[in-house]
């Protein structure tokens, strides 16, 4: 007798459904969070907001606390927090320099990180987990806890809209951040955030959220499909799928673009 075959299918809904809700989930805060960081031109923000709340979480580890605990998150977003702070800080006192300070920002945090994990002989693995994520094993606890999180933060930034200002951004910028990290790692909160708003930079703001939406879904679904099917990592396949889909979409809308104006 021939026994089924257990690789998973490229479109097995049971494995793929929950790891593309959370991707959906991500996409409805990161798209319009990555629009506002290119217009501010502050790009590199997001990797050094990850890299502090990734930080945080490697101390709670080094104390030997639950990775799924509440100290965890609390740590984490602590030290989101704090590096927001410390970063929209720095924007007002040395603007003309916010770039090179984000980016210095996110290199000490990061080498602070691997110098709590130099005695640790998991360490690596567990850098990596922080990096790609493992967004391929998200459980509805998670995508009910991050949908209740990003449904605050969206009635939050609707309701201030421009009267955030800097520091009121970097703190709503810097709690969703301390969320999606843990979900998908730093190298899949980077691509959500910039590949799709930048493959839509020159629509309009509406148009430009709900086409970055139907970018960062159409990547989320390609990586996923393809890490099903060939065994790959999910949170590299997915980064590579959205910047396949992100640079078709930005030839196709300059192609536009060009035949209108002539």
């Amino acid at each position: 007798m021939t026994l089924p075959d257990s690789t998973p299918s490229a479109f097995d809904l049971t494995l793929l459904g929950p790891p593309l809700v959370a991707g959906l989930l991500i996409l409805a805060t990161h798209v319009p969070l990555g629009r506002k960081v290119l217009a501010r031109g502050i790009i590199f923000l997001d990797l050094a907001i990850a890299q502090f709340a990734v930080l945080g979480v490697i101390t709670a580890h080094a104390l030997g606390w639950a990775a799924e605990g509440w100290p965890t998150q609390l740590a984490a977003a602590t030290a989101a927090l704090l590096g927001a702070g410390l970063l929209a800080g720095c924007e007002r006192t040395w603007p003309e320099n916010q770039e090179a300070l984000i980016g210095s920002a996110f290199v000490v945090a990061a080498c602070l990180g691997v110098l709590l994990l130099a005695g640790d002989p998991h360490g690596g693995e567990h850098l990596t987990e922080l990096l790609t994520g493992q967004i391929l094993w998200v459980t509805p606890s998670q995508i009910a806890q991050i949908a209740a999180l990003y449904a605050v933060l969206g009635a939050f930034w609707w309701l201030r809209g421009s009267r955030l200002g800097a520091l009121g951004f970097y703190l709503v910028f810097a709690l969703a951040i301390t969320a999606s990290v843990q979900l998908v790692g730093v190298y899949l909160v980077f691509a959500s955030l910039i590949l799709p708003a930048l493959a839509v930079k020159p629509l309009s703001a509406r148009r430009g959220v709900l086409t970055g939406w139907g970018v960062g879904a159409a990547g989320y679904a390609a990586g996923l499909a393809a890490s099903a099917q060939y065994d790959w990592p999910a949170g590299p396949a997915v980064v590579v799928a959205l910047a396949g889909v992100s640079l078709i979409t930005g030839w196709v809308l300059r192609v536009a673009a060009n035949r209108r104006g002539r």
